[in-house]
């Protein structure tokens, strides 16, 4: 991959946060955009996310959420259509980081992290695509 492909596949879909519209049928929409696959929500930018099921989350997963730990309260993982609960290992490193975390699925994740960023809140959000 050239270096200039390779820069464009590392930038953010959006340079700041954004409450997410709608989803479903693999992706995402916000601020009039639409996306397949799963995001990740930061504070400063939204980003394509890898991940296709819990099992994959870690902290190679989440390495921009320790990257910007000092801006983030509370993540919240969307767990797609899974009930999934963060191993101890994960939740001490957030914990040491000094970043909560809360899963449930990906539709109760978009609600809770909809209202956070409309109160200003310190949070981030991991989301698993759903059909």
């Amino acid at each position: 991959m050239s270096r200039q492909a390779n820069d464009r596949a590392d930038a953010p879909h959006l340079p700041r946060s954004a409450p997410i519209d709608a989803y479903g049928k693999g992706g995402f929409a916000f601020a009039d955009m639409s996306h397949r696959g799963s995001l990740l929500c930061l504070p400063d930018a939204i980003w394509a996310w890898p991940v296709t099921n819990a099992a994959e989350i870690d902290e190679y997963s989440l390495s921009r959420v320790f990257a910007a730990a000092n801006q983030i309260d509370t993540l919240i993982v969307g767990t797609g259509t899974e009930v999934w609960v963060v191993p101890r290992h994960l939740r001490e490193a957030l914990r040491a980081a000094q970043v909560g975390v809360d899963a449930m699925q990906t539709g109760p994740a978009i609600r809770t992290y909809n209202i956070m960023i409309g109160e200003r809140r310190r949070v981030a959000a991991a989301l698993i695509a759903v059909p």
